[in-house]
């Protein structure tokens, strides 16, 4: 059973979902600014600094399952995850604060880019895993853990969109600001600050809820035995089946994000006024998502939600394109192109967040199945292996675009306005055909996950007689015990 029954405090809520902007700065920068700033400012391959992200990105997914393994094994008076959370965002700010200012006069080496992009994920997965974890722990109710991973998901986009509006608006601001390096230091470190902060400060709002001593203690870490135990994790049949479909997903977004900026910059040719809008809008598909997706839930449940939102959001963002491509889109620049393209991204956006918050959130019923199984929690075991999941997909989409735009012959340092249209029409077939491919894969995996509400309420039934049960077992035996001796002692003394 969860620690609360019942609704939870709104309080609650709000701090589970601070906790996630850490996540949100680290995605944002990745996804949206790294790739532009490391080829299009210091000058290096784009073909080359996407594969540095794909290898930073596959280690850190080898480390991922041991550090849920470790967190799951962790036994303090603070509980099981609050000491990662304590531990690791300071060492992880000042990390995020090297990536943005590397060494003026020279671009990175390329192994030097590997490096520190590993150590920024590793210690963000120390942050994200342990904290993520704590969601199935505080409650077993389905629709409030949607609620939980819900406000995670606004506070993980709120981060990023905040980061956004800055980058657009303070640190890079003008025509040509994401083309500029002094810039990315000072985004870098504000971003840094608000990691910590929001890490720390959430972990602070539930030391009072969680910091307690686990119900067990569980056998000593070892190397064989954490891989054993995520070896026998991995192969819930829910869980390969959620993870096939995430597989899809998680490219699906990698990509899209990676490559979003190339499109606002070179395909729609927004102007800087215009992007000053993007995070508004992004905002508004979060709020989107934020407000449907509890009535989704409870109206077709989380695995259709997630295959639905899928499909009919990669549709719905690839018409302004195709109509691009048709000659039927007003003029790349104008205010009719910039307000058409934003009201098609804020609904597709909103369903691909449904889509992916939905998904997360049945991870956590996948926990009582294997719990029921097996008899004991794995809750980071599991949410690492999303995360193992996640960033290989991820450095998968991120590498995949980095190929999309070395094959569509975009010259590094290039001028919106002035790349060739045969280019262009390389750049937006490849992304549109990849992105649709992915989805239909996503889709068909994820709207077949197993376990309804019907099915994990009463495995929660189940498992809270089972628990009762060896409660009632264990008080008779401290009883049986603690009679024993009155009966042998007047014996004794006869």
């Amino acid at each position: 059973m969860g620690m609360i029954a019942g609704p939870l405090p709104l309080r609650l809520k709000l701090i589970q979902g601070f906790g996630a902007v850490a996540f949100g700065v680290k995605d944002n920068g990745f996804s949206f600014f790294l790739l532009i700033f490391y080829n299009q400012v210091l000058g290096m391959d784009a073909a080359l600094v996407s594969l540095a992200l794909l290898i930073a990105l596959l280690v850190d997914a080898v480390v991922d399952p041991i550090l849920g393994n470790l967190s799951d094994r962790t036994y303090t008076r603070w509980g099981r995850r609050l000491p990662w959370l304590y531990a690791a965002p300071i060492p992880l700010a000042f990390c995020w604060v090297m990536l943005w200012s590397p060494p003026a006069g020279e671009p990175p080496s390329f192994a030097g880019l590997v490096g520190i992009a590993i150590a920024v994920r590793v210690l963000l997965s120390a942050c994200e895993v342990p904290s993520i974890s704590l969601v199935p722990e505080i409650t077993a109710d389905y629709d409030e853990r949607t609620t939980l991973f819900r406000y995670r998901a606004l506070g993980g986009w709120i981060g990023g969109l905040a980061m956004m509006a800055l980058a657009y608006t303070v640190f890079l601001p003008g025509p040509d600001g994401m083309l500029r390096r002094e810039g990315y230091y000072a985004l870098g470190l504000f971003g840094a600050v608000l990691m910590a902060v929001s890490v720390i400060g959430s972990a602070l709002g539930q030391h009072a809820l969680v910091a307690r001593l686990p119900d067990t203690r569980p056998p000593p870490f070892t190397i064989a035995g954490a891989f054993a135990e995520i070896r026998e994790a991995f192969s819930e049949r829910a869980f390969l089946i959620f993870a096939a479909g995430g597989l899809a997903a998680y490219v699906h977004q990698g990509l899209n994000f990676s490559i979003t900026n190339y499109i606002n910059l070179f395909v729609l040719q927004l102007s800087s006024s215009q992007l000053m809008f993007f995070p508004l809008v992004l905002l508004g598909a979060v709020v989107l998502m934020f407000v449907t997706i509890g009535p989704l839930h409870q109206r077709i449940g989380k695995a259709r939600a997630a295959g639905l939102g899928m499909i009919a959001g990669t549709m719905l963002g690839m018409v302004p394109f195709v109509l691009l491509l048709s000659g039927l889109w007003p003029a790349p620049g104008s205010a009719a192109s910039a307000a058409l393209y934003y009201a098609f991204a804020l609904v597709a956006t909103g369903l691909g967040i449904i889509s992916l918050v939905s998904a997360t959130s049945m991870i956590a019923e996948i926990v009582e199945a294997f719990e029921e199984r097996t008899g004991r929690r794995a809750e980071g075991s599991f949410y690492s292996g999303n995360w193992l999941v996640q960033k290989c997909a991820t450095g998968a989409g991120i590498f995949l675009s980095g190929q999309i735009i070395a094959f569509s012959q975009l010259a590094p340092e290039a001028a919106p306005g002035t790349v060739p249209p045969e280019v262009l029409t390389r750049l937006l077939l490849c992304y549109g055909g990849a992105m649709l491919s992915l989805a239909v894969v996503s889709a068909f995996w994820l709207a077949r996950f197993p376990i309804s509400r019907a099915e994990h309420e009463e495995r929660i039934n189940r498992l809270a007689e089972r628990r009762a049960r060896a409660r009632r077992a264990t008080a008779e035996e401290q009883a049986a015990e603690a009679a024993a001796p009155a009966e042998i002692m007047p014996a004794h003394h006869k």
